[in-house]
């Protein structure tokens, strides 16, 4: 990996590539921003994009594609059936994952919909090292239990652990020994746990998850959707890795897997995903559904277009200059608001600087949504648009009652090749600035709560007038005429 030392002895990212095509952004006046949010019911993802400055809601197809990956697409074959570039796809799929069958999808959670569908009977569970949201509403939507089994320091935000993705080797083989291998669907590793910071788990905890697994006669299945950023922390922070190439560690991941899944839409920066196995018959299970729910066999929902970049992208996420940008800028993200005393999960993950909303306000307590309020309360003072990954991302219990998420994070993702480092900086600043007046920062509560997956279309309202107040505290600080 390439690293640039400045005589300065300033630590700071280097882009290992050039810009060739913008995109104008606006940032919009305060008063207008209030007014955005409120209209968007308090909820960053019913915002408007034209309303925002730098959007950081998620890396999901907002990923920078690069030169060779446009190039791609104009050489694409259009075909429904039989494409030479579904054969293209396919076959760098079984080359970098070791995997005989490859089932394409739209998306991400297209994968877990069909997996769910296939394997997850009423009653049983499915362990994990976390859940992910949607992962979570395919499994109980067909009757299944989610286990989670984290790494003991997986949830302290402060933690220094490495590897907080790591799941407990330990509780997995008890739980096994109690239930029974019969009553678990499968066992499932995400790489770059989403919802606890993108922290990434160990080569030798997934050979050690494997071997339980192997000894049970139970699935493993990886959510391979942060793949490259697990890849960059476990050749930079695995001992035993550090003289691996990427392609050597992400073969050794293959490995120690029965199935992969992923979104392009983060994988390979693209659009679409894919399933990929050397289980014929868990591959023919799931070849049966894909007309009925995605599309044939050789475009499974996805365009042509978008295969070919895909290919070209999965290849190019065994270039290690390429898979260090995001983290090494999230680092960066992390590290300054660190040092200014704003609450951050450490050490730096994937995806996304996370600002650790009990901590950033703990004056909101968790049923008033203080990762969301959080979120709201950075859009107004910046323009920025980030995504809750708290309480409100969870759901309510068939009894009506609301589990407390274990942690409360405002996610601020930093897309690859996107953003600049002076739009980092910028962040850096509101942020602290917020920080410095959070006893500003109130509530939110429900007025539009959706059953299913709420906070994509849930709608809300601040407890008291406190947005107005922030607002009029942020004007009074700052003179720059685009305010």
């Amino acid at each position: 990996m390439t690293h640039i030392h400045f005589f300065s002895g300033e630590q700071i990212p280097v882009e290992m590539h050039k810009t060739k095509i913008l995109q104008k952004l606006t940032l919009i006046p305060t008063q207008e921003r209030l007014a955005a949010i409120a209209a968007a019911g308090y909820n960053t993802f019913l915002l408007q994009n034209a309303q925002v400055f730098l959007d950081m809601l998620t890396d999901s197809g907002t990923n920078a594609m690069s030169d060779q990956q446009l190039a791609a697409m104009m050489v694409a074959d259009d075909s429904y059936a039989g494409s030479q570039t579904f054969t293209r796809l396919e076959r760098v799929c079984r080359a970098i994952f070791e995997k005989e069958q490859f089932i394409p999808a739209h998306q991400g959670r297209a994968c877990e919909h069909l997996l769910a569908q296939v394997l997850v009977k009423p009653g049983q569970l499915v362990p994990m090292n976390y859940h992910f949201t949607t992962t979570k509403a395919h499994i109980v939507r067909m009757g299944g239990i989610v286990v989670e089994l984290p790494h003991a320091e997986a949830l302290d935000p402060e933690s220094t652990c490495p590897f907080k993705g790591n799941m407990d080797v330990g509780a997995l083989r008890r739980l096994l020994e109690e239930e029974g291998p019969e009553s678990v669907a499968f066992v499932r590793m995400e790489a770059g746990t989403n919802l606890i910071g993108g922290q990434p788990f160990s080569l030798a905890n997934l050979e050690d998850v494997y071997a339980v697994c192997r000894e049970f006669g139970v699935l493993l299945i990886l959510d391979a959707s942060l793949l490259a950023d697990n890849l960059y922390f476990i050749k930079a922070r695995e001992e035993a890795c550090r003289e691996m190439s990427i392609a050597q560690i992400t073969k050794a991941i293959a490995k120690n897997t029965d199935v992969i899944y992923f979104s392009a839409r983060k994988l390979g920066c693209a659009r679409g995903g894919g399933i990929c196995t050397s289980d014929g018959q868990l591959a023919a299970s799931l070849k049966e559904l894909l007309p009925l729910f995605e599309g044939f066999l050789t475009y499974g929902g996805m365009s042509v277009r978008e295969m070919e970049a895909l290919a070209v992208g999965l290849e190019e996420t065994l270039d290690e200059d390429m898979i260090s940008q995001g983290p090494q800028f999230i680092a960066y993200m992390v590290d300054e608001l660190h040092k200014q005393g704003v609450p951050v999960v450490n050490p730096p993950g994937g995806l996304g600087c996370h600002l650790d909303a009990k901590r950033f306000l703990p004056h909101v307590p968790q049923n008033q949504y203080p990762a969301g309020a959080l979120a709201a309360a950075l859009y107004i003072v910046s323009g920025i648009r980030g995504m809750e990954r708290g309480t409100l991302s969870e759901q309510r219990n068939p009894d009506g009652t609301e589990p407390l998420a274990d942690m409360e994070l405002l996610r601020l993702a930093l897309p690859r090749r996107v953003f600049t480092l002076s739009q980092v900086k910028y962040a850096v600043d509101r942020i602290t600035w917020l920080y410095e007046n959070r006893d500003l920062v109130g509530g939110l509560q429900f007025v539009e709560e959706p059953a299913t997956l709420r906070f994509f279309l849930g709608r809300l309202a601040p407890i008291g007038d406190w947005p107005m107040q922030l607002a009029q505290a942020l004007e009074k600080n700052l003179s720059f005429s685009t305010l």
